[in-house]
């Protein structure tokens, strides 16, 4: 719990130190992200902002999308949404603050090429290159964890309830092709990423409104189940020890936190090696991602569930999210989840490739490590597919949370930094905005002038 809790507090001082800027500033993170997608690019040696958005959100829109919204309502109940949410609005400050840092101390190779993450602003906060190095290898190790064995695990899992694929052959499909993005460096999988984190979502996106649409007079009822949960009288009873430890915000702020990896120190990797125009505007990217993440994506899942009413019935995440579609939308509920855990799951696997990968590289690893490195991690989504290993899923955790423990420090001892690049660029935004006013108006002074003359 204190992991969870420490993403909370964290996240808390920087939404007051920056002024709340996932609340006053959403709709221009949307426009600044979103809006900008199809504006012309010069071509530059690293990944786009989308792309390095596309990659970070296939590492974040894993199985816990599916699986572990159920799981969370199973062990927290529905106030666990709640809980959900508000690690969610907190963590968009963490994860806005750390991709901002990845980019302001982001590194060039010889050839143009950039990289970024936690390895490097890690050494400017502490001043000693100790905590980047220990963050590098728990992420490598990690990457095994969150990114391979539990994915492929999920996939091969669903894809053998639905059509009865062996467990083996789904291991060993999603491991060559794997191999065959990951050879392609962080460019490739941005590549693939860009094309299989958007279509994948509209899919699961249109699959759940499928169910809710036609039943959104009952959507009010969802909501209200899931606020009285959270502040259930048996909560409140306890006091405010009993309220900080109950089951429905331990269990919903951890899920929240591992779905996004807000704090985590992962995403900022993917972005640190985006050609960004300015380290606040890429930062708008994580408040993008967390949104559609959990705020979207996990809601819709919560909701469905919700409505079927199945809580009571099932002890598995994956099979309770499978018996919900199934009621509303029949035998196929169980290939559509099964399709989309697959996707989910690949995507994941790529991205934490990448992260592990770059881990690697700034421990100086050379061409033959990151080779064995790669080898190594197919031969861990074979494993995942056939065995339970559930020490090794804890053990994931546990890294996670040694990722998370020097960035969330860094993170306090930066402010100052990140405070002043994000005053920057409203600045300049606000700028532009005037400049942009005051040309128009010349503009349509310009466009009189000559009405008046043709007159």
């Amino acid at each position: 719990m204190a992991f969870p809790l420490s993403i909370l507090l964290v996240g808390g001082i920087l939404t007051v130190r920056l002024k709340g800027v996932q609340f006053t500033r959403l709709g221009t993170a949307f426009k600044e992200t979103l809006g900008k997608v199809f504006s012309r690019r010069e071509k530059g040696r690293g990944l786009s902002p989308f792309q390095a958005s596309a990659t970070a959100l296939a590492g974040a829109l894993g199985t816990g999308n599916i699986a572990g919204v159920a799981v969370s309502l199973l062990a927290g109940g529905p106030g666990a949404i709640f809980w959900m949410w508000v690690s969610a609005f907190l963590g968009m400050a963490v994860k806005y603050s750390e991709i901002l840092l990845a980019v302001r101390f982001q590194r060039r190779d010889k050839d143009g090429t950039p990289s970024g993450g936690p390895m490097f602003y890690l050494t400017q906060a502490y001043r000693s290159e100790l905590p980047a190095v220990f963050f590098a290898g728990s992420c490598a190790a990690a990457s095994f964890g969150i990114g391979s064995l539990t994915q492929s695990g999920a996939a091969s899992e669903a894809l053998w309830a639905a059509f009865g694929v062996p467990r083996l052959w789904v291991g060993i499909a999603m491991a060559l092709l794997a191999l065959l993005v990951m050879v392609g460096g962080i460019r490739r999988i941005g590549a693939v990423a860009e094309r299989i984190v958007p279509m994948m979502g509209i899919v699961y996106l249109g699959g759940a409104l499928l169910v809710l649409l036609p039943r959104l007079q009952e959507l009010p009822g969802v909501f209200s189940l899931i606020l009285n949960d959270a502040f259930s009288p048996q909560a409140a009873s306890s006091g405010v020890l009993g309220w900080l430890t109950g089951r429905a915000l331990r269990v919903g702020v951890s899920r929240g936190v591992f779905t996004n990896e807000a704090g985590m120190g992962s995403a900022p990797i993917a972005h640190g090696s985006a050609d960004a125009p300015s380290p606040a505007g890429e930062g708008f990217w994580g408040i993008v991602e967390v949104f559609l993440d959990t705020v979207i994506m996990c809601t819709l899942t919560a909701a469905v569930i919700l409505l079927s009413g199945g809580l009571s019935g099932e002890t598995d995440g994956a099979a309770l999210t499978v018996t919900a579609f199934r009621q509303f939308l029949g035998g196929g509920a169980a290939g559509f989840i099964a399709v989309s855990t697959c996707f989910f799951a690949f995507s994941s696997i790529l991205c934490w490739s990448c992260y592990g990968e770059a881990a690697l590289k700034s421990l100086s690893a050379k061409k033959g490590a990151i080779t064995a490195y790669r080898l190594l991690y197919g031969a861990s989504v074979v494993l995942g597919a056939v065995f339970q290993l559930e020490t090794v899923f804890r053990l994931s955790d546990f890294l996670n949370f040694l990722m998370a423990l020097p960035n969330l420090g860094a993170l306090l001892l930066l402010l100052p930094i990140i405070e002043q690049e994000t005053a920057e660029y409203f600045n300049n935004l606000h700028k532009k905005r005037l400049g942009s006013k005051k040309d128009k108006a010349k503009f349509n002074i310009k466009r009189r002038k000559q009405a008046i003359k043709k007159a």
